[in-house]
């Protein structure tokens, strides 16, 4: 072929740049794909055509084979030639032999040649969308980092390091995430779906599976399979509970995921805007599970029914708060992570007309029900048993302040 006839190929390809992802080999492929499919339409078949491609220069060329045949005697003007016609290619050609004719870019029509580039456009976006589609796909549940390439009210927008658009969701944000336009930024792929023909890629920072493997790249043994994972549940940036298990003897899996001073939990808490997490020993214990499920707060005693999945746990009444956790938080996540419904009961050992000071949050600021439980009081009959001198002494609180909560619990008992 000479220059004349490459031109165009080069030039078509001198207009694929931007298709930066896809190597020479495949472009060169699908060309040839995109030549057979014209030449079948421009000669009905493509059986006695040979495309031999060039991929260093990134060329083609395209012969066809036809066999002679008598003057006279054609049917198929494809796949046959007359004698008198093979004879001004090759002057010693006879009737029975092969012809192979190249076949140049000239011979086809402009528009021809305007459907080729159309088609090889199309056929390359399309494996351009199936293989991030594929490679996204092999990477659900994996973490990826990127930048924040642009922050909308509902999504941000993140760039790979092949520049690829993937979607965090504002569903699938930290509560405390804040993000600016170039912030370098992790999470994992939670799914991949085709939307109106395009891969579209959704990370998430707020799944189990993300804090799942912040732990695995923080703790050497979860990664190598030593301590297992047997449950995590979230509430996003608030807490987190993670049940892990050892099959072997000698490693404590709960200090190990936490660290020397909590080394290694502090960077995944610090990446999860402070999230709380607790690390407890998984057991098929169901009452020592649930027990520990429950931590920081201390058990008194517990009633399990088996066939309903609930259970009943019994505590003095300090513990009863830290139990139900800030917003609830706690015990939610205990049943979540255990599988059964948990009631929490006072103990009733204790004096059971006292009450948690806490329960008063509705008459009394929280601020001062702190300070108070700062000074150690914190149920309704050790404030009372202070008298108010003695209460001012101990706490920043002023008078007034401290006899109108006096008030408000001595009506609690009245």
């Amino acid at each position: 072929m000479s220059e004349m006839e490459h031109i165009n190929l080069v030039e078509t390809f001198s207009e694929f740049k931007e298709f930066k992802n896809i190597d020479r080999e495949t472009l060169m492929r699908i060309l040839e794909d995109v030549f057979r499919h014209m030449l079948i339409k421009k000669y009905g078949t493509d059986e006695n055509i040979d495309i031999i491609v060039n991929v260093d220069k990134g060329d083609l060329e395209i012969w066809r084979n036809r066999a002679i045949v008598a003057d006279g005697e054609i049917e198929d003007e494809n796949t046959q030639i007359a004698y008198s016609e093979a004879i001004k290619i090759e002057p010693d050609f006879e009737v029975g032999e092969q012809v192979s004719e190249p076949i140049r870019m000239l011979d086809f029509g402009r528009r021809e040649i305007l459907a080729i580039r159309q088609n090889l456009v199309a056929k390359v976006q399309e494996y351009e969308k199936d293989n991030i589609f594929r490679k996204y796909k092999d990477k659900i549940g994996e973490i990826v980092t990127g930048e924040v390439y642009q922050v909308w009210k509902n999504e941000i927008l993140v760039l790979d390091d092949e520049y690829l658009e993937l979607t965090l969701p504002k569903t699938e944000q930290i509560p405390g995430d804040f993000f600016r336009k170039g912030d370098s930024i992790r999470c994992v792929v939670s799914r991949v779906e085709m939307k109106k023909n395009s891969p579209q890629i959704i990370l998430s920072r707020t799944s189990p599976v993300f804090l799942e493997r912040l732990l695995e790249a923080e703790v050497p043994e979860v990664y190598d399979g030593l301590i297992t994972i047997k449950n995590i549940v979230r509430v996003p940036g608030e807490r987190a509970k993670i049940a892990v298990e050892s099959y072997d003897d000698r490693i404590d899996p709960v200090g190990a995921c936490v660290g020397m001073k909590g080394s290694r939990i502090h960077g995944i808490v610090r990446e999860l805007k402070n999230e709380n997490i607790d690390v407890i020993n998984y057991t098929t214990n169901p009452q020592l599970y649930i027990q520990r499920s429950l931590s920081p707060a201390k058990i008194s005693s517990i009633t399990i029914d088996e066939e309903n999945k609930r259970a009943e746990v019994f505590m003095k009444p300090d513990q009863v708060s830290l139990a139900i956790g800030k917003g609830g938080h706690n015990i939610k996540l205990a049943g979540k992570l255990t599988g059964y419904e948990i009631d929490v009961y006072r103990d009733t050992d204790v004096d059971y007309e006292d009450v948690d000071l806490q329960e008063f949050n509705d008459e009394i600021d929280q601020w001062i029900i702190d300070e108070l439980k700062s000074i150690g009081c914190d149920t309704a009959k050790s404030v009372l048993e202070l008298d108010a001198d003695e209460l001012v002494r101990r706490s920043q609180l002023e008078e007034e302040t401290i006899k109108e909560v006096l008030k408000i619990l001595k009506a609690e008992f009245e």
